[in-house]
C-alpha cells in the first residue's frame, strides 16, 4: 500500500487512477508483475511480484518513482499541490501472500472504493460517433 503525501485525495478521477497504474505497468519491463489494483481517495493496493534480484527498497523506490514521473507529465496541474516533486508518502504496507490468501488479497484490492465510500468520477476524454 502507497498513501499519497498529506493524505490528499487524487484518486478521485479516473485519468489520475489510469495514469498510476500506466506508470506502474512501465516496470513489467523489468519483470515486475501486476494483478488487481484498488484505489481509495489517498491511497492504492496491490499485489506485486518483484523479481529477486531488487530489494523491496529498490523496488519500492522504482514504484514509486515510475508512478509519480507517469502523474506529473500526464496531470501538470499536480505540480501546484506538489511543488517539490514528491507524490508518495514516506509510508508503505508490503507483506507477503502465500497462494491460499492470494484470492483473499485480490478481493481486498477489488473492493477498495466500496470499503472507503468513494466514487469516482470518468473524466477520460469520450470518442465522438463519426459523422458523415
Amino acid at each position: 500500500m502507497f498513501k499519497t503525501k498529506c493524505k490528499f485525495a487524487c484518486f478521485r478521477k479516473q485519468s489520475h487512477i489510469d495514469s498510476c497504474i500506466e506508470g506502474f505497468r512501465d516496470l513489467e519491463r523489468f519483470g515486475f508483475v501486476f494483478d488487481e489494483f484498488g484505489f481509495a481517495d489517498n491511497h492504492v493496493h496491490f499485489p506485486v511480484n518483484v523479481p529477486k534480484r531488487y530489494s523491496i527498497q529498490t523496488a519500492e523506490i522504482m514504484l514509486k518513482s515510475h508512478s509519480a514521473k507517469k502523474i506529473f507529465e500526464r496531470h501538470p496541474g499536480f505540480r501546484k499541490r506538489y511543488p517539490k516533486g514528491g507524490f508518495w508518502s514516506g509510508y508503505e504496507h508490503h507483506g507477503s501472500t502465500g497462494l491460499i490468501d492470494l484470492e483473499k488479497s485480490t478481493a481486498y484490492c477489488r473492493s477498495q472504493q466500496q470499503r472507503h465510500g468513494v466514487t469516482v468520477i470518468d473524466d477520460r476524454q469520450q470518442r465522438l460517433p463519426n459523422v458523415a
